[in-house]
């Protein structure tokens, strides 16, 4: 129960970290899938969104978490 509650913890932070530079960037002008970088081609009756950019950063992002929690962080033994 211990390792489930802490769990928790570690969500909510992450969910508030995730928050604020959610805020931060949309502070800074530059919301999610409009970041520099990615293509956006529009015309009449069509747009086309190619978000590569922000790919990027999301591969970026979960390949970090996720080689953190593959190496047993938080809950090394």
């Amino acid at each position: 129960m211990e390792d489930l509650g802490r769990l928790f913890i570690y969500l909510g932070a992450l969910f508030l970290v995730l928050g604020g530079v959610m805020w931060l960037l949309s502070r800074l002008g530059l919301s999610w899938g409009h970041l520099p970088g990615d293509i956006v081609i529009q015309r009449e009756g069509f747009t086309c969104m190619v978000p590569i950019m922000s790919s990027l950063v999301l591969s970026l992002l979960l390949t970090l978490i996720l080689n953190l929690l593959a190496r047993g962080w938080p809950f090394g033994d």
